[in-house]
């Protein structure tokens, strides 16, 4: 019997190798997903002395889009936003992730505001309580508030096309 263990365990590795390169690592699982959205009430990038919170976008299918004005990988993005954001299909709201609140500003004057508003999160505390670790990264939030969809990496096109307005789509009819 002992002669077959290293069997089994290779066969058991192989599997679980198997298993993992069916994944797709844009996909990574998240807690949230059928959960609430994490409640904040913080600034908003343009205006200090204004405040944006979740529950302002209840009622309504939106996205909530993590960037940073250091981010190279959200620049590559941004384009395939304005776009979506032209066709006024989903209101997205930006936060802005451990960014200077200038550099945020300066950035969506020089590429253009795809945002309906943009938080401002200067410490990452509100990243931190949606699992965020990197930016960009895009949430799909239902009209209860409830989060339908993660993804980590830059927003494509064929994300939008495929995913994405699926999704919201059926959202809106519930």
């Amino acid at each position: 019997m002992k002669r077959f263990l290293p069997l089994g365990i290779f066969l058991a590795l192989a599997l679980f190798l198997g298993i993992g390169l069916q994944l797709n690592p844009r996909e990574i699982p998240s807690p949230f997903i059928g959960k609430q959205a994490p409640a904040f009430k913080v600034a908003q990038l343009n205006d200090a002395d204004k405040f944006i919170t979740p529950a302002d976008m209840r009622g309504q299918v939106w996205l909530l889009n993590v960037w940073a004005s250091w981010c190279v990988s959200c620049r590559q993005e941004h384009p395939v936003l304005m776009a979506l954001s032209r066709q006024n299909v989903v209101p997205i709201v930006g936060l802005n992730y451990k960014d200077a609140r200038s550099d945020g500003v300066n950035w969506l004057r020089q590429f253009g505001n795809p945002y309906l508003m943009s938080a401002f999160d200067l410490n990452g505390r509100i990243g931190i309580d949606y699992g965020v670790y990197g930016v960009p990264e895009t949430f799909v939030i239902d009209k209860q508030g409830v989060i339908r969809l993660k993804h980590v990496g830059p927003v494509t096109q064929e994300l939008i096309t495929k995913k994405f307005l699926p999704l919201i789509k059926e959202l809106n009819r519930a």
